[in-house]
């Protein structure tokens, strides 16, 4: 460029102009990352392909090329995350196992057993008891024995029953059947086991009902004699026979130990000939075990009831 004076000076759009970056003009040579083109060398997605979310960036210039390239050198498409490293999403949750209830179901096959072998049990003695009050009775049948208490086992164990229920209804008792028992009721307060055959009892209620009809039979009564109750202690004695229509009493009293006496007191105009022995005889009851007596003989609708107690009784057989 010449500094001649004399020479005119250019207008402004005339002056050369001063080059860019000389020797380095816009990129030349080094065209948009010339070398380095976008992601050259990695391209986008190299290795990753499919990649939601990332685009190549092949095509942006300047240093977009360089600054894609080192983005995607510092963060890796989704590098770490469980997307990109055959991550199948959050293990299945852990299935609860439900608790065996085994515990609970063998205690209750425990209770069952128990209780069945209980009730097994308290069968048997309340039989084999059974069988020695018939024996002991002279009773027709075998009684009905009940256990009072529950459970039964810890009563065996102990060899103490607190409390013993006999019944029967309907028997006969004594030597040949001689005395028709229509009920028997008996409670054992307290029953204590002694060895095999013997018992001892701390409280012993008992009571037998004989019939009219059975206490005609075992005093031998005629035929045409009925009885009915006349009071606590009196039987009337109506009487039928042919032509003959009247009435009689007769007293019911305790004669012995286990003797029932009963005895006309009143007979009107009627012969004695014709009451047979209604006049006067007595009759037996069962054998009772020791310490056991009759406290009372009284006459109801039903016919003579008798009562029996005794304490600190034994029974044998």
């Amino acid at each position: 460029m010449s500094s001649d004076p004399t020479q005119p000076t250019p207008e402004w759009w005339q002056q050369p102009q001063p080059q860019r970056d000389q020797g380095y003009p816009a990129n030349q040579g080094q065209p948009a990352n010339q070398g380095q083109p976008a992601n050259q060398g990695q391209p986008a997605n190299q290795g990753y392909p499919g990649t939601p979310g990332y685009q190549e960036y092949q095509g942006n210039q300047g240093n977009q090329g360089n600054q894609a390239s080192q983005e995607t050198q510092r963060f890796e498409v989704n590098q770490g995350y469980p997307a990109a490293r055959g991550y199948q999403g959050p293990p299945p949750a852990r299935v609860r196992r439900r608790r065996r209830k085994w515990p609970l179901i063998t205690l209750i096959v425990i209770i069952l057993v128990l209780v069945v072998g209980d009730r097994v049990a308290n069968a048997y003695t309340e039989n084999q008891m059974a069988s020695q009050v018939q024996s002991s009775l002279d009773l027709s049948g075998k009684p009905q024995v009940t256990i009072q208490g529950f459970p039964f086992l810890t009563q065996l164990a102990a060899r103490d029953f607190r409390t013993v229920d006999v019944t029967a209804s309907n028997e006969t008792a004594g030597p040949g059947g001689q005395l028709e028992i229509a009920s028997l009721k008996a409670t054992l307060h307290g029953m204590h086991i002694h060895g095999l055959n013997s018992a001892t009892i701390d409280q012993f209620n008992a009571s037998a009902l004989v019939t009219f009809t059975a206490l005609g039979k075992v005093g031998g009564i005629p035929q045409g004699i009925t009885l009915s109750a006349d009071g606590p202690n009196q039987v009337k004695a109506n009487i039928s026979i042919g032509p003959l229509s009247e009435t009689a009493v007769a007293q019911v009293t305790q004669s012995g130990a286990g003797q029932i006496n009963v005895k006309i007191i009143d007979a009107g105009d009627i012969p004695t000939s014709l009451l047979g022995s209604l006049t006067n005889f007595s009759f037996s009851i069962p054998k009772l075990p020791a310490g056991v007596s009759i406290q009372n003989v009284s006459v109801t609708q039903q016919g003579v009831l008798i009562t029996a107690s005794g304490h600190n009784t034994t029974l044998s057989q």
